[in-house]
């Protein structure tokens, strides 16, 4: 099967490679390359179903390190077969996502990078989630460069010398300048510390073009954790690009598959020149090969490409599996460990019907967690058990958020927050999933009232009262990715969101921080929601 697939795969790059190229198509072919691209991972290594969910017995599971390194060696393995230089990018996001980075801190990752040959990575947000002290120990245990032009280093001694803004490579005869970006929000969504700066991305780009090009003709990869958004915007207003390589956005592009948002590579014309942007979803769920035909000055002159999915028939790397196996080994005895006390025991009795201390709880942690956000907002249906009194460990913290979704903020105006609590109480009676709980909000609402006109008032935390929505205003809310991305049906998450970010920290770290910032904490009902 895979040899069949593999032999399908280069027989169809080999004839997309035959179709004349867009610009060029006169240019000598020098150098024939293919890149293979990964991006936020996230720390994913024993898989995710395919809601990226952890996997359970009655969901096929995705992706996964071993899978994954089967894939990458018989996607090296067809390149070389085609005749052409095989480069490995990952464009960040390793790190955070599971107990194996809660625990193990980017070695498990490291790891695993090693075993399967990455070459060249860029450093995402969540690189910085444990400051300086982690990234500098990851940086060690590499041997490929670690990239971000637009991050400054030079206070942070950890760092020095580690990480740099580009690298040029010669691949098949070419010189490839690759240049990483890296989030220019990271200090609002991570904990970089106060020695890290980060620059404005798109000149930090432009000085490593010039760069680059200074020492003779290249084909330029930025290697990008932006989004895909920021990605495009840089493509058509700085020149000198080829390719983008990128991450941030969990954005899928690809040819055929289920879920893509846009064609693998998505074209941008630029200022001088076509730019292909290629990006392969998140959790290791997809590799995406790009192979390209390159003239003398270093401009494309033909491309095709094709991405991967990781599925459950993918055979397992055996070596691969018994590295993930031996990080794996602790994580049980981790999962007896304490990270918090409780004064009383909280249940999940009544979250899908009222307001409940357990979901007060949440809310509260998740507005401690991003202190920029006025108010919170979850679905009851994604609190899934009790917590104990007393001693609260990571296992009971993981029962209750065994979802492995991740704090998702968003700014949207007040009508629009309105239209999605009506949404909450839409089902009523029915034990419903969706039904709200809430931080930094009050609402009164009318059970007897037909779904849709419920909610009669709601109010805003302000400096210690309450001050009632105004349905203009924008609000900063934090919630789950689940929801912002519209699911219980809380599509004005989705679609009236006027900026959002879905890919913070985990939930399970987020609360197992507040439980041990807070011993012996007793979380109470205190009318956040009030029936009419």
């Amino acid at each position: 099967m895979i040899a069949t697939r593999r032999a399908v795969l280069s027989a169809g790059l080999a004839a997309a490679l035959s179709i004349p190229a867009l610009r060029r198509a006169e240019a000598e072919i020098v150098s024939r390359i293919a890149l293979l691209h990964m991006n936020d991972f996230h720390s994913k290594h024993e898989g995710v179903d395919a809601g990226s969910a952890a996997c359970r017995a009655d969901r096929p599971c995705l992706g996964g390190s071993a899978r994954l390194a089967t894939a990458i060696a018989e996607g090296r393995a067809a390149i070389a077969a085609d005749k052409r230089a095989a480069l490995q990018l990952d464009a960040g996001d390793q790190f955070m996502g599971s107990l194996f980075y809660t625990a193990h801190k980017g070695m498990a990752e490291a790891a695993v990078q090693r075993a399967v040959g990455t070459e060249v990575m860029a450093l995402g947000n969540h690189e910085f989630d444990n400051g300086p002290p982690v990234l500098a120990a990851y940086a060690g245990a590499v041997p490929f460069p670690l990239l971000s032009a637009n991050l400054d280093a030079s206070r942070e001694p950890l760092l020095a010398g580690r990480i740099r803004p580009h690298v040029v490579l010669n691949k098949g005869g070419a010189r490839i300048g690759i240049i990483g970006l890296t989030t220019e929000t990271t200090p609002q969504g991570s904990s970089p510390g106060p020695t890290l700066r980060f620059t404005d991305a798109a000149e930090a780009a432009e000085r490593a073009i010039a760069a680059i090009r200074a020492e003779g003709p290249a084909t330029i990869i930025i290697l990008s954790h932006l989004g895909l958004g920021e990605d495009r915007k840089l493509a058509a207003d700085l020149p000198g690009i080829d390719i983008i390589a990128g991450g941030h956005s969990h954005t899928l592009l690809a040819n055929g598959l289920a879920g893509a948002a846009g064609p693998h590579p998505t074209l941008v014309e630029g200022r001088d020149r076509t730019v292909r942007i290629v990006q392969s979803g998140c959790h290791g769920r997809w590799l995406g090969r790009l192979d390209l035909d390159l003239a003398a000055d270093g401009r494309v002159a033909a491309h095709a490409g094709a991405v991967r999915e990781i599925t459950p028939d993918i055979p397992a790397d055996e070596a691969v599996a018994a590295i993930v196996a031996r990080y794996a080994a602790p994580l049980a005895e981790w999962r007896a460990r304490p990270v918090g006390r409780l004064a009383v025991a909280l249940t999940i009795d009544g979250c899908r019907e009222g307001e409940c201390a357990i979901g007060n709880l949440l809310a509260d942690a998740m507005l401690a967690a991003e202190p920029q956000a006025e108010i919170a907002l979850l679905n009851g249906g994604g609190i899934r058990a009790n917590l104990p009194e007393g001693t609260v460990t990571w296992g009971d913290v993981l029962s209750v958020l065994p979802f492995s979704n991740t704090l998702a903020t968003l700014t949207i105006r007040g009508g629009a927050l309105r239209e999605a609590l009506e949404n909450g109480f839409s089902q009523l009676h029915r034990n419903a999933g969706r039904f709200p709980q809430v931080g930094g909000l009050r609402v009164e609402y009318d059970a007897a009232a037909p779904a849709g006109q419920r909610v009669r008032a709601v109010s805003v935390r302000r400096e210690g009262h309450f001050v009632p929505l105004d349905p203009d205003k924008a609000y900063r809310v934090v919630t789950n990715n689940f929801m912002r991305q519209g699911g219980d049906g809380y599509t004005a998450l989705r679609d009236d969101a006027l900026e959002a970010y879905d890919n913070g920290p985990a939930l399970e770290d987020m609360l197992a921080a507040y439980l041990e910032a807070r011993p012996g904490l007793a979380a109470a009902t205190e009318g956040r929601l009030v029936a009419r």
